[in-house]
């Protein structure tokens, strides 16, 4: 009889520090058998599948419910969402033998501050205490110790920019049939470091961090481990157990799990100094911009959408206009009021309208312009990565002084050229491009511009992390608080 596994999703990522709520409609979601469709994408479902594909192995797919990043969740959208999960979860599990479910692992709540958790504890309620349940998360979750009593296994990413969407599901997947089919007794050590980190060491390509993870892709791949992982947590999501984190799995060995656990967390924490966001003045970035032949990036990653933030943020473009800035600039913000004007009036018409400064009212005030609509479009296009959809709602581009600007409607991420090319625009043919991601692939522009500036500007996932007001998240921690230690205390589950 073919073995027959159960998958669900839920993903999202929030920053507390956004002024506005989502709810149930930011969330794509996908019933039953259409979650089959990601088949072929970069994604972690996908990954998953691609494995239970090549085994005699039955799906059976129950929901996936995903969102772009922004603020906590309404108590009213997490109801909504909780109670359509456990349900599709619970009318299929029948006669089942592993459950697989994806999550990013950064989610929040106004009701609940621990999401996954709880859809995991219900799910454990539901199916018993021996049925083998193994997730998925982005290196950016809070993997809680209510999570972690629950579940089986875990495979996390290895990479950021994140590109190993589909080979961690890959790896959760086989994980999962390795549970079910050998006799392994999972034990997992985990290590709590309290540090919050930013900034490029975190580029596993080329950063301190991208070693140790190195170091975690070893004993994986040496049979040490059955999984490793560095979680980092995302330093814009203000709950209990936001930390740093080791996470190390192995087969009845809990000896060589917390060997290794404390091992990375030791050589994680003295480098968390490293890992941290260093950021330019903004009248200085613009100052050496303009003294500079070739183009140039302006990092917004306080504004940064695919972390939480409201994306409109115009305090880049205003400082470059206030500054005399007279090369040709290429930016992006989110303001469905300016959106629909350009829309009402039509491409080619001039309109005067308020751009930035509509969500996010305390940090940000409207910017006033008078812009030639230059052209419209529905706000639809392919992330490069993932591949993956994104929908900005009627999008305009418009056009002032030296300036071109890209106007959303909804909050979409940010992490690549794809909104710019769907809306006929080229970043190579611009001298000072505004990306709204602490990060991007290479290739994408550093491999072509003369400077990437990472920008002090004010938003809710800036990456001075002691201008943010944290509350909840357990303290001292590195860097809210001077004179942190740290002497690692492993826990193992079960």
């Amino acid at each position: 009889m073919p073995k027959r596994i159960l998958i669900a999703e839920c993903m999202q990522e929030i920053s507390s520090f956004n002024p506005l709520p989502s709810g149930y409609e930011n969330f794509s979601v996908q019933r039953g058998e259409e979650l089959l469709s990601q088949r072929g994408l970069n994604t972690s479902v996908a990954g998953a599948l691609s494995v239970f594909d090549a085994r005699d192995v039955e799906v059976v797919p129950t929901y996936s419910a995903k969102a772009n990043s922004a603020g906590p969740l309404s108590g009213k959208g997490w109801e909504r969402l909780s109670r359509e999960f456990l349900a599709a979860v619970e009318a299929r599990l029948g006669e089942i033998d592993g459950i697989y479910i994806s999550f990013h692992g950064a989610m929040g709540a106004e009701t609940e501050l621990d999401p996954e958790g709880h859809l995991l504890a219900e799910v454990r309620r539901m199916v018993g205490p021996t049925m083998p349940i193994v997730i998925s998360l982005d290196l950016h979750g809070i993997l809680t110790d209510r999570m972690l009593r629950q579940i089986n296994g875990l495979a996390i990413y290895h990479t950021y920019p994140h590109v190993d969407f589909a080979d961690t599901g890959e790896r959760a997947a086989r994980l999962l049939l390795r549970l079910i089919e050998e006799d392994i007794k999972p034990v997992i050590a985990r290590v709590v470091m309290p540090a919050l980190v930013r900034g490029d060491e975190l580029i596993t390509k080329s950063g301190c961090y991208g070693d140790l993870i190195r170091e975690c892709q070893r004993i994986e791949r040496d049979g040490t481990a059955l999984a490793a992982g560095i979680m980092i947590g995302n330093p814009f999501t203000d709950v209990p157990e936001l930390c740093s984190q080791v996470l190390i799995m192995t087969d009845a060995a809990p000896d060589i799990a917390t060997r290794e656990a404390i091992r990375l967390a030791q050589e994680f924490w003295p480098q968390r100094f490293r890992m941290q966001g260093k950021l330019i003045p903004l009248d200085r970035a613009i100052a050496q911009a303009g003294t500079i032949d070739g183009p140039v990036i302006f990092t917004d990653a306080a504004d940064a959408t695919s972390s939480g933030a409201t994306g409109d943020s115009n305090a880049i473009i205003k400082a470059l206009r206030e500054a005399g800035y007279g090369k040709r600039v290429l930016a992006q913000i989110v303001d469905q009021g300016a959106a629909q004007a350009a829309h009402r009036a039509g491409v080619g018409a001039t309109i005067e309208v308020s751009l930035g400064g509509a969500i996010d009212t305390r940090r940000f005030k409207p910017m006033q312009v008078r812009a030639r609509v230059a052209l419209l479009s529905d706000g639809e296009a392919r992330l490069e990565t993932m591949k993956a959809g994104l929908h900005a709602g009627p999008t305009a581009v418009l056009t002032f002084d030296n300036f071109t600007v890209v106007v959303f409607s909804h909050t979409i991420s940010l992490f690549d050229r794809a909104m710019y090319y769907a809306n006929g625009l080229d970043p190579q043919d611009f001298d000072l491009i505004v990306v709204k991601s602490p990060h991007t692939e290479h290739h994408m522009y550093d491999a072509w511009v003369e400077k990437n500036f990472n920008i002090d500007a004010p938003g809710a996932t800036s990456a001075d992390l002691k201008s943010l007001g944290h509350t909840i998240c357990a303290r001292p921690v590195f860097p809210l608080d001077e004179g942190v230690t740290f002497s690692p205390r492993p826990q193992l589950y079960p």
